[in-house]
């Protein structure tokens, strides 16, 4: 093969914050195109400091994008299986981008951010891995009077953990008081508009702040300068949603798994579930009705060695199911996993084994999730 036919690798990018992480101590590792903090002080250290106190996320790689004009919620509707219609400003939702056979292209949090009366406008927030993918889709899909815009010059940070809330009061004055989960507005910081989104990927209450990408590293050093913040990276960020039994896209879901079988069913709205129209409903619909052939499962994971993504699950001598994400669980104390496993093996407490390095190490099928959610909810 000649040189002309040789690809070069590409090169991770550098995020926003990049500068910021390394003075930090930051181990910077590829990941999704971009390079990430992978950690600073240790993942366990980090990982229990984001359960008592408030772990600062960069999370600037994933797709921050608008889709907008009159007819956004209809159009999006052809391609989502919820109920964006009913999707009030400031309110927000998690679905799934479909392919036409019903399995998962990406999941993402749609939120509605139409201002008073004005047109009618969708952010969207997809994964880092699959928002070039994502980007491409939607355009082919969405009909030529929608626009989309993609926000690639903003950053996006997590803070995440039960004194979140503190911390953002005192950076922000106001805006924590004003939210519930999976509720948005907007704030100024320093005369700088600010998107906040109160939601999160660890199970504990968070919340998502867009900001512009020249004013991200000014914000995240405020927010550590909070006695209760610290900077987190992705190993933490793994470990917390694995126990928050949150799954994590081109691992525990892809374009052959589709909603039902994901237990990602409560995406499907009931208005959805009676009237279809989105990609795959068929199939989607029957499989509700009848029930999936396989479900994904949380897994307890007996012993110290923990099972990764693609070892064997067994009962008897009978391969049943795959692991697409397992580790060591800070806040549990042991092991634990997630995975797809045939569903008359899926009841909790049902015994199985997981082949790992050779041994047979015993797993037994659990609810999820394994730490409960501890999101911020208003009293009505």
């Amino acid at each position: 093969m000649s040189e002309d036919h040789i690809e070069e690798p590409i090169a991770p990018e550098a995020l926003p914050l990049d500068a910021w992480h390394r003075a930090r101590g930051a181990r910077m590792v590829p990941f999704a195109g971009y390079l990430m903090p992978i950690q600073y002080e240790g993942i366990i250290a980090e990982h229990e400091w984001t359960r008592t106190n408030a772990g600062l996320f960069d999370v600037s790689h994933m797709g921050q994008l608008i889709v907008s004009g009159e007819g956004a919620a209809e159009a999006l509707e052809t391609l989502l299986p919820g109920d964006i219609s009913a999707l009030k400003p400031g309110r927000v939702r998690y679905s799934l981008l479909l392919n036409e056979d019903g399995g998962i292209l990406d999941d993402l949090m749609v939120t509605n951010v139409t201002q008073n009366d004005g047109e009618p406008t969708y952010y969207l927030v997809v994964n880092g891995a699959t928002k070039w993918d994502d980007i491409g889709h939607l355009r082919e899909f969405l009909p030529d009077e929608i626009s989309l815009n993609h926000l690639d010059d903003r950053a996006l940070l997590a803070l995440q953990g039960p004194r979140a809330a503190e911390a953002l009061e005192r950076v922000i004055p106001g805006i924590a008081d004003t939210l519930s989960f999976m509720q948005a507005g907007n704030a100024k910081w320093n005369g700088v508009d600010v998107g906040v989104g109160r939601s999160g990927y660890t199970g504990e209450d968070g919340f998502e702040l867009s900001v512009p990408a020249e004013q991200a590293e000014a914000l995240a050093e405020e927010l550590c300068a909070q006695d209760m913040v610290k900077p987190v990276g992705l190993g933490a960020r793994d470990s917390l949603r694995l126990e928050a039994g949150l799954p994590l896209y081109g691992h525990d879901l892809d374009e052959n798994t589709d909603p039902v079988t994901a237990d990602l069913s409560f995406a499907l709205s009931k208005k959805r579930r009676e009237s279809g129209g989105f990609p795959g409903a068929d199939k989607i619909l029957s499989l509700l009705a009848h029930g999936p052939s396989a479900k994904r499962v949380g897994l307890m994971i007996e012993g110290r060695m923990a099972v990764r993504e693609g070892a064997a699950i067994h009962a008897g001598e009978a391969r049943i199911g795959t692991v697409t994400s397992g580790g060591f669980a800070p806040s549990v104390g042991q092991p634990i996993a997630m995975g797809y496993v045939e569903a008359g093996h899926a009841l909790p407490g049902t015994k199985l084994t997981v082949e790992m390095r050779g041994k047979a190490i015993t797993a037994t099928v659990t609810d999820m999730p394994f730490v409960p959610h501890r999101y911020f909810r208003k009293k009505s």
